[in-house]
């Protein structure tokens, strides 16, 4: 069922194994190298298809430097941060509440709801593209920073509650059947006995719904328009200009917008892998 693993191998397959690890994952990184190597050259290796040789000049403070301080990019930051971290806080605190109420209370349609929550994850957002910008003109939400915010919210509960919901019914019942027959309250028994055992699986789901909010592109060109309201993912288009694009400032606006959930990832690495390898063994 598992592989096999690779110190079981034959000797054979244990080299080939070390000599096309390298070679993966260079051809993994390949693209994050090329775009890290043109955000260092300067414009002109673009206009005479310079793109993989030496560069012409070192223009690594100079590009970086229209990025920060000749552009819209710091607002466009400040958007994804104002859009991204409130996203999160609702999306998980909602999906922690249903999960809650899904994993832990038995009713009669309990099952459907759970259904409804699944089935949501299935739905292609390209449908979904046309009616969600005409109910957000309706709404007065279009062009706005509350309004991706709640459609990130309302889109990314449903997966979720799926998360919170599978985690809890791993934990043990009896402590929660042991809070109720001492009268504790059931919002009691969430907040101070189910809740700080959910911790692991809380830093986890929060930092893959931060990469997923902070790389989505989608719904950032669907939903909204121009610096006020736009994410950086969307924000790193208006480096193009009219009639070129100027490829050396969108790789180092490139390079910039991935910082963030990569650091998010290092800072909760622990949580992270303790959140999705918790149960895993007993």
């Amino acid at each position: 069922m598992f592989p096999r693993p690779i110190q079981q191998a034959s000797a054979p397959a244990q080299t080939a194994y070390k000599t096309m690890l390298p070679i993966a994952l260079i051809l993994w990184l390949l693209p994050l190298i090329a775009v890290a190597i043109f955000s260092i050259k300067p414009a002109t290796d673009f206009t005479q298809s310079n793109y993989w040789g030496v560069p012409g000049s070192f223009e690594l403070f100079n590009n970086y430097g229209q990025v920060f301080f000749n552009s819209d990019m710091p607002r466009y930051m400040l958007n994804s941060v104002l859009i991204t971290i409130p996203t999160v806080i609702g999306a998980v605190a909602l999906s922690a509440m249903a999960g809650f109420a899904l994993g832990v209370y038995k009713f009669r349609s309990n099952i459907w709801v759970f259904f409804m929550f699944v089935a949501g994850n299935f739905v292609p957002f390209q449908i979904l593209m046309v009616p969600v910008r005409d109910l957000t003109l309706d709404l007065g939400l279009y062009n706005t920073k509350t309004g991706l915010v709640l459609f990130h919210i309302a889109f990314q509960t449903g997966f979720c509650t799926l998360f919170m919901r599978n985690f809890i019914r791993a934990l043990p019942f009896p402590l929660i059947e042991a809070a109720r027959v001492e009268g504790v309250a059931e919002w009691r028994i969430f907040w101070f006995v189910v809740l700080p055992l959910m911790k692991p699986a809380l830093a986890a789901l929060a930092v893959l719904i931060f990469t997923f909010i902070w790389n989505d592109y989608f719904w950032a060109i669907v939903l909204t328009q121009g610096p006020d309201a736009q994410p950086v993912t969307a924000g790193i288009t208006s480096f193009n200009a009219q009639y070129r694009a100027a490829y050396h400032l969108m790789s180092a606006g490139s390079i910039v917008a991935a910082l963030p959930p990569v650091l998010m990832f290092f800072l909760m690495q622990k949580h992270f892998i303790a959140g999705l390898t918790l149960g895993a063994v007993k």
